[in-house]
């Protein structure tokens, strides 16, 4: 007399007893996405995670910074407008104090980043607080608010009369 027991299998049970690894029929599929040979290259992973590899990553996360922060910059300006007002005029001296801030902490920012990419890093810093200051100095000019005449800081020279006024592209002179 035979006892086999038939096992009735639905498609959303998982069977974790008796049976062995020998039966692949009940063995689950791989997920979409998955390859076997992939887990057996550590060599990325590893090189990923090495502490060398990521000091050198946030140092340049670190001075790629305020070049990140120029088109917000630029956004923000134009955002503020031309006009002589407390927003405007805020707005600017926000755009020039924090770089020269940065600027004049360099040493501090930089001080924990070691080994050849370090002057480097530096070096792209300066350039995007400068960058930064140059912009915020360019709204200042389109506001009017630098003396670049000598009638802006000397009361007996006349200041520059307009030779010609144009609108809508035509010239009125």
């Amino acid at each position: 007399m035979s006892t086999k027991v038939s096992y009735k299998r639905y498609k959303w049970a998982l069977d974790t007893g008796t049976r062995g690894k020998a039966d692949r029929s009940y063995d689950l599929a791989s997920p979409p996405g998955y390859n076997p040979s992939a887990g057996q290259n550590y060599t990325e992973v590893a090189r990923e995670s090495d502490p060398n590899q990521l000091i050198i990553k946030k140092s340049w996360e670190l001075a790629l910074g305020p070049l990140k922060q120029v088109p917000m910059n630029l956004f923000f300006m134009y955002m503020a407008g031309n006009s002589i007002s407390i927003f405007p005029i805020m707005m600017v001296g926000m755009f020039i104090m924090r770089p020269v801030k940065a600027l004049f902490t360099i040493q501090n920012t930089f001080k924990m980043i070691e080994g050849s990419h370090a002057m480097g890093q530096k070096f792209v810093y300066l350039l995007g607080n400068v960058i930064c200051v140059a912009v915020a100095l360019y709204k200042c000019h389109s506001m009017g608010l630098l003396p670049l005449h000598t009638s802006d800081w000397l009361a007996f020279v006349e200041p520059q009369a307009r030779m010609e006024y144009s609108g809508g592209g035509v010239s009125l002179a």
